[in-house]
């Protein structure tokens, strides 16, 4: 069998997984447009006021040793699963050695499962088009044997799936980009929140409701932390 033969048969057994493919990708990008407005919609409420009040409500009840209470309060401002882990080790890594280590480590992996999440559109950007162009190519063969032979219904039927696919493809990367980009500033306004409330409740800070005092005592100052 000569290369070029074996290079038809090739593209030719591709034309069926190509179109699945392409129809695949499509729904794929219409479920993610599904999920990107359920979690705008999740966000409506979002404002840095709100963000505010909570890691402070969160810091007064860390300062009163409710941990619980501080958790709840965070979670008012935490828009899907992996944000919530992120909040509550923020907390609970608090008062461990290397707290700090162990809270940038948590939020490094929140990041990493938020550019993950994005992947799967960012996928699509790329994959889309590429099964666009394969369905477009494939059928062109048959297309113009069709026309060699005078076929123009083979030439027609070709032709029509070739277009088909194009459009498919063209509007699944259409969409999978304009996904990615709402998501990915949604993303990373989410981190933006997550580091605040980090920052805010950093081990070396003082909490609400702590207040330093010094007292001098057989000339040298005593330190004493007290609720005012």
């Amino acid at each position: 069998m000569a290369i070029d033969e074996l290079l038809f048969s090739i593209s030719e057994a591709l034309l069926w997984p190509v179109l699945v493919a392409a129809v695949f990708g499509l729904a794929w990008a219409i479920v993610e447009t599904g999920i990107l407005l359920a979690e705008i919609w999740r966000r409506r409420w979002r404002s840095i006021s709100a963000l505010e009040g909570a890691v402070e409500r969160a810091g007064a009840g860390l300062a009163r040793g409710d941990a619980f209470g501080a958790i709840s309060e965070l979670s008012l401002v935490s828009w899907n699963r992996p944000m919530q882990e992120t909040m509550e080790a923020i907390v609970t890594q608090r008062p461990l050695p290397d707290a700090e280590t162990r809270i940038a480590k948590r939020m490094a992996d929140y990041d990493y499962r938020s550019l993950r999440r994005l992947e799967r559109t960012r996928i699509l950007v790329r994959f889309g088009p590429a099964l666009g162009l394969m369905g477009t190519l494939i059928p062109l063969s048959p297309a113009l044997a069709g026309l060699a032979d005078g076929n123009v219904t083979e030439l027609t039927d070709n032709l029509r799936i070739a277009f088909g696919v194009t459009v498919v493809g063209l509007l699944t990367g259409a969409i999978a980009f304009s996904v990615s980009l709402v998501r990915d500033r949604i993303y990373a306004q989410d981190f933006s929140d997550v580091e605040f409330a980090a920052a805010s409740l950093a081990p070396d800070r003082s909490l609400p409701g702590i207040v330093p005092s010094s007292t001098e005592h057989g000339g040298s100052t005593v330190v004493a932390m007290g609720n005012p």
